[in-house]
C-alpha cells in the first residue's frame, strides 16, 4: 500500500472509531443480528428498517477494535437508502476487497475502498468483515449469532 493510501486508511479508521456514525439501536427494527469475533473480542448488533425493499435506516451498537467499529460505521453510511440486493452485492464486494480472494469491484464500494489495506494484516480481516457478515445474517433473517470462528 502506498504511503498516501496508508495515511488515508489510518485517518479514516481513527475518525470513525472516535465518532462512529449511526451508533445506536433502532427500536422496532425490521431486522437485526448480532455478531462476535472471539479472536479480537469485537461484539456488535446491526439493526435495519426496510421499506419497499430499501434500507430506510441502519445502525449498530457494540464494542470492538478500531477496525471493526470503523467498518460498521462506514457500512451504515454506505447502505442507507440502498436496496437490499444492492446491499448484498456491496457486502460481497467488500469481503472480496478485504480477503483478497478475488478482485473487488471498487466502483461499487466507493469510500469503502480504504479498507483494501486490511488485507495486508490477516488477523484484522475478521475485524473488518464482522459487521458485513452480521448484516448478511440480518438481511437473511437468521437469529443465531454470527461468529468469525
Amino acid at each position: 500500500m502506498n504511503e498516501a493510501l496508508r495515511e488515508l486508511y489510518q485517518e479514516t479508521i481513527m475518525g470513525h472509531n472516535r465518532s462512529p456514525r449511526n451508533f445506536r439501536a433502532i427500536d422496532g427494527a425490521d431486522a437485526r443480528a448480532s455478531g462476535h469475533n472471539p479472536l479480537c473480542g469485537d461484539k456488535l448488533t446491526v439493526f435495519l428498517t426496510i421499506e419497499d425493499g430499501r434500507i430506510d435506516d441502519v445502525a449498530f451498537v457494540g464494542e470492538g477494535c478500531a477496525i471493526s467499529k470503523a467498518s460498521a460505521s462506514m457500512m451504515t453510511e454506505a447502505l442507507k437508502g440502498r436496496g437490499t440486493e444492492e446491499a448484498r452485492s456491496m457486502k460481497d464486494e467488500f469481503l472480496h476487497l478485504v480477503t483478497r480472494d478475488r478482485e473487488a469491484d471498487e466502483a461499487v464500494l466507493g469510500k469503502l475502498r480504504v479498507f483494501a489495506g486490511v488485507g495486508e494484516f490477516p488477523a484484522r480481516v475478521k475485524c473488518a468483515a464482522l459487521p458485513w457478515r452480521t448484516l448478511e445474517a440480518a438481511l437473511g433473517g437468521r437469529n443465531e449469532p454470527v461468529s468469525t470462528e
